[in-house]
């Protein structure tokens, strides 16, 4: 009698914790749709890191996998070389086509930028694109209309911007003439 009534309990209590109203896991995935794959030649520009192809890469990931999935993207790299006097400490950085640049400290991604085309390198490509609306080239008012667009005032670089805590980037003229994210070397 004793176990039945426990029993019986047990099952009131299981039904009186489900209301009826809170979907399971797979109710929950319904109607959503997941974000598309990027394209193999494409390059998304993260606040946490990039992506390639359908590779995804969070800051600290390894240096060799990143410039293998940027190589896939991109092509070859255009350089790469070190600069020992970083106040972060020593930076390895790669430049790919298109004016990105991956910076590595210890072989793990820290950081990256997208510039436009400087010492020769290859125009910007539409093939890297930074996740949200703001794109290099993109004008002044776009920026400064984006979420979490802040300016950064007394900047000894110039004219600096945030887009939330985990992107930067610059206005050169008119228009946005670099973007950020992660360890940097920028002597202020």
């Amino acid at each position: 009698m004793r176990i039945a009534f426990l029993a019986l309990a047990g099952a009131f209590v299981l039904a009186g914790c489900d209301s009826g109203e809170v979907p399971s896991p797979a109710e929950k995935l319904e109607g959503k749709t997941a974000e598309a794959p990027l394209a193999a030649n494409a390059v998304e520009l993260r606040g946490e890191g990039l992506a390639a192809g359908a590779e995804a890469f969070y800051f600290v990931a390894g240096q060799k996998e990143v410039e293998a999935s940027l190589a896939k993207a991109l092509g070859a790299p255009l350089r790469s070389g070190e600069n020992g006097e970083c106040g972060a400490g020593p930076i390895t950085f790669t430049d790919f086509a298109g004016g990105l640049t991956a910076h590595f400290q210890k072989g793990r991604l820290v950081g990256w930028n997208w510039h436009t085309a400087q010492d020769g390198d290859q125009p910007v490509s539409s093939a890297i694109k930074l996740a949200g609306g703001v794109q290099l080239g993109s004008p002044r008012s776009a920026a400064e209309a984006a979420p979490g667009f802040a300016a950064v005032k007394d900047s000894t670089l110039g004219e600096e911007f945030a887009l939330g805590d985990k992107i930067g980037g610059f206005i050169e003229g008119d228009a946005v003439g670099m973007l950020y994210a992660g360890t940097q070397c920028f002597f202020r």
